[in-house]
């Protein structure tokens, strides 16, 4: 098993990478307020995503979800999905992704505020 615990930083925000297995990864999401993720989908996994601290909407599909801390949802694979903070606090989430392939090339950005490549 491994850890990680090095932070990752977006112009939305930060994310940690908190377990790296070969089957599943959790990592721990930090959205800024006013701040979304890019509207993307994944070709070779799933996500599980539980809210701890905030509010906020995902996007999942056409579905606009407001979620705040205690509630969780799943992300399915290739489904196209977005968070975004709507409250005053940093909105934190942990994820855990499932599938056979975790990297972050499996990002297929669909639409970015941050002119990111797709």
């Amino acid at each position: 098993m491994s850890s990680g615990g090095e932070i990752s930083h977006r112009p939305w925000g930060w994310f940690e990478v908190l377990l790296d297995e070969p089957t599943y990864k959790v990592k721990r999401l930090a959205v800024n307020p006013g701040h979304r993720l890019s509207l993307q989908y994944h070709r070779r996994r799933a996500e599980h995503w539980f809210v701890v601290v905030g509010q906020g909407v995902v996007t999942r599909g056409v579905d606009e979800i407001p979620v705040a801390a205690g509630q969780a949802l799943d992300i399915p694979v290739e489904a196209p999905h977005r968070l975004r903070n709507t409250g005053a606090e940093m909105l934190i989430v942990i994820e855990i992704q499932r599938g056979d392939y975790f990297g972050e090339d499996d990002i297929v950005r669909l639409a970015d505020d941050y002119d990111r490549n797709r």
